[in-house]
């Protein structure tokens, strides 16, 4: 499975090419703690990499979620909105956040493997 990370603890899954899917890592969730509400971008909106595209706001602290790549949210997680502990219970399933078309492959480069994202989680 095509999963890339970003430093910033988001993950990217571009095994479905027609609208990849973004949401927080494991990591992430263990250190904001319990999940209590997430803002999600618009459906249609427009992305360029690195644009917060959401929040996500926990019993201990807010966090901007940042556009892994640049592109157009084609859905959101309408179940992780109606119930944000999704995204404490299984962030890197059932908590996605949302499903974005890639506007540049190329960038997809720039993101960490599986590999690459232990090593740097290993650091912080």
């Amino acid at each position: 499975m095509p999963v890339m990370y970003t430093t910033d603890h988001e993950w990217i899954d571009t095994s479905d090419v027609a609208a990849a899917t973004v949401g927080i890592t494991r990591h992430a969730q263990d250190a904001l703690g319990d999940v209590v509400y997430v803002d999600l971008p618009r459906v249609g909106k427009t992305f360029k990499k690195g644009d917060v595209a959401g929040v996500v706001e926990s019993v201990k602290a807010a966090a901007d979620l940042y556009m892994p790549v640049s592109g157009d949210v084609v859905a959101v997680n309408e179940a992780l909105r109606a119930d944000p502990a999704l995204a404490n219970t299984d962030p890197e399933a059932t908590g996605w956040f949302f499903k974005v078309r890639l506007a540049d492959e190329s960038e997809l480069g720039d993101l960490l493997d599986e590999g690459k994202y232990a090593a740097l989680v290993k650091t912080t």
